[in-house]
């Protein structure tokens, strides 16, 4: 049997967050965890409200179905995740938090590192992003001076969007990529390209509505800058809608449903030809470390929740200047610490 534990937290940002679809001063997430004898296996889901999902409302579902949870026999987390996702249809959310808790339990009954569970080397590691909320170009100057990093993500879907991104390009050689969480139209997209890349962006995520699909489809056809997937990439078989669209994908744990999905996007898109990018939810170590333990099968990655967050509940994720290291111990490498 599994002991099924939770735990809701208010972690808040060192700076306000703000992108094309809100601010926010804190990331509301629910830490879950199975036990089984002396071994605690943990899994996080980060609530985001454009997408309807609540810390609240998860853990009212989790409560509905843990004597079905706790009676599940723990022998493989691929089966687990199928038995979740019949037991929980549509939670993805919770289904992800589940999830990453059922491998992180499981890699350590084998004694083993997650990755090295799952049969991957620890070579060929991207380096991580840090995001830069939206914010007047003088405030993200000072943040830039305060983070020093080879990478910065520019939120981006203003009318100054262009000044601020000439503004850090004066200010630092790092690597730029911009996120426009759908923010852009066509016509500014298309214009903005020649500039965006003489300033040597690297990377364009979601610039249009996921519903702009024939829109897509022509700026890829012309831009010299790779596009990634993100809204228009949640699920499964979204991976097969971006071919045409987008160069690469951006998929989250949390709305894709946990690391069992994500393993089968990443083998679809690969075979596909798309590059493949893991991005954040700002969770923090306990969910940073699910997207850590799969960094040898992605081209780019976005795991900066940690970085961004004033408070963690976890320990054992070490950054950097954008190089992620685990702790080596079994499971997902981090320790709970907000009991």
């Amino acid at each position: 049997m599994l002991l099924l534990n939770h735990y809701s937290f208010e972690l808040a940002f060192q700076y306000p967050f703000t992108i094309s679809k809100g601010t926010k001063t804190h990331q509301p997430t629910l830490v879950v965890s199975l036990g089984m004898g002396n071994l605690r296996g943990y899994g996080e889901a980060p609530a985001i409200k454009y997408y309807n999902v609540s810390v609240p409302e998860m853990v009212i579902m989790l409560e509905s179905k843990r004597n079905v949870i706790e009676r599940y026999a723990l022998t493989d987390p691929k089966r687990f995740w199928h038995f979740l996702h019949h037991l929980l249809p549509g939670q993805n959310f919770l289904i992800a938090a589940l999830d990453i808790a059922g491998w992180d339990l499981f890699a350590q009954m084998r004694r083993q590192p997650l990755y090295q569970m799952l049969g991957l080397k620890w070579e060929h590691i991207p380096l991580t992003d840090y995001t830069l909320g939206m914010d007047s170009a003088a405030e993200m100057l000072q943040k830039i001076q305060a983070h020093p990093w080879p990478i910065y993500k520019i939120k981006v879907g203003r009318p100054d969007d262009m000044d601020i991104i000439r503004a850090i390009r004066n200010h630092t050689d790092a690597k730029l990529r911009v996120d426009a969480n759908e923010g852009w139209t066509f016509e500014e997209t298309k214009a903005l390209l020649p500039e965006l890349q003489q300033l040597g962006v690297s990377m364009i995520e979601q610039p249009l509505s996921k519903t702009a699909i024939e829109e897509m489809k022509t700026l890829k056809a012309i831009s010299p800058i790779p596009f990634f997937a993100d809204e228009s990439c949640v699920l499964e078989p979204d991976v097969e809608k971006c071919i045409d669209c987008f160069h690469g994908i951006n998929i989250k744990l949390t709305k894709c449903g946990g690391i069992t999905p994500a393993l089968r996007m990443i083998a679809q898109a690969k075979k596909s030809g798309l590059k493949v990018m893991i991005g954040s939810m700002n969770e923090c170590s306990i969910g940073s470390a699910a997207i850590a333990n799969l960094l040898p099968l992605l081209d780019e990655v976005d795991m900066d929740g940690p970085l961004l967050l004033k408070e963690d509940v976890a320990k054992g994720l070490k950054y950097e200047k954008g190089v992620v290291t685990l702790s080596g111990t079994p499971g997902l490498g981090v320790q709970f610490t907000g009991e």
